[in-house]
């Protein structure tokens, strides 16, 4: 089941993606929220109401899809998280997961543009999964993780590596409007296996990144455990789980993205992110 938030016009809508149609769900009395997204009872009401809504669906062409965490409280990233972006880097692996934040600001619409700032000449891809924290989650053991998840997205983690290495930290160069492209689903986290999913990105139809989350160093249940350890993890709040080998710093030649580029995320099972780089207006 996917879940995707819409417009065909001016107000935003939740709807369940089947194909290349949506169901709308406004038939539902229940507002959809990310901890409904957490019950398996609701979601088997969802599935009565797509079935009873079959025919009002919209193309998938005639709506514009928008992220599915328009306002994220906080966007909690996992750096180093993939063996083999660990091996790229020449990196050991870490005991521990390495954190960074990210601006919720930074998120933008399936489709719409990853503006290049006119200050930055090395903008970077990262292809992520991320995860959708569905309940509030205080001290929870990764055994425990699952049940606070509302569900998968996908996430490109966009990086400013120039200003990233000026700075010696991540936030300015993660954090610019635009970064954090999301979507074009969200899915429950009872229908997807976080662990192994084929995750890709690529730049102008050739592929730049291939892998699967078999590779991550930290699965997702180890990562709640982790964060919410030391800070409340809130409904709509998202981990970006970390991107595997292939970024564009990394490359020799590096391979960087610029105006006029387009870039796909793709993650089994959620779909594929689509958007263009535009050049920053004067």
């Amino acid at each position: 089941m996917q879940f995707v938030r819409y417009t065909t016009g001016d107000t935003p809508a939740w709807g369940v993606r089947r194909d290349d149609e949506i169901v709308p769900l406004t038939g539902l009395r229940e507002e959809i929220t990310y901890q409904q997204l957490t019950d398996p009872g609701f979601l088997r009401v969802v599935e009565d109401a797509v079935d009873a809504a079959e025919d009002h669906a919209v193309p998938v062409a005639d709506a514009r899809l928008l992220a599915p965490v328009p306002r994220p409280g906080k966007i909690v990233c996992v750096g180093l998280n993939y063996h083999d972006h660990a091996e790229e880097q020449d990196e050991e692996v870490p005991e521990r997961p390495l954190l960074f934040g990210k601006a919720g600001t930074a998120v933008t619409n399936p489709g719409d543009p990853i503006v290049h700032p006119s200050d930055l000449d090395e903008v970077d891809y990262e292809v992520e999964l991320g995860v959708v924290i569905g309940r509030t989650a205080k001290d929870v053991s990764a055994d425990e993780a699952r049940e606070y998840v509302a569900g998968y997205t996908a996430i490109n983690d966009v990086s400013g590596r120039d200003a990233q290495f000026d700075d010696g930290q991540f936030f300015r160069g993660k954090s610019y409007d635009t970064f954090a492209p999301m979507g074009p689903t969200l899915v429950p986290d009872d229908r997807l296996d976080p662990s192994s999913l084929d995750v890709a990105c690529r730049v102008n139809s050739e592929t730049k990144q291939s892998s699967n989350t078999e590779e991550f160093i930290f699965g997702v249940e180890e990562v709640v455990e982790y964060i919410s350890g030391f800070t409340t993890l809130r409904p709509g709040d998202v981990i970006s789980t970390g991107t595997p080998g292939g970024v564009g710093i990394f490359r020799d030649p590096p391979e960087l993205l610029e105006p006029g580029d387009t870039v796909d995320v793709e993650i089994e099972g959620i779909g594929t992110l689509t958007n263009p780089v535009t050049a920053e207006r004067d």
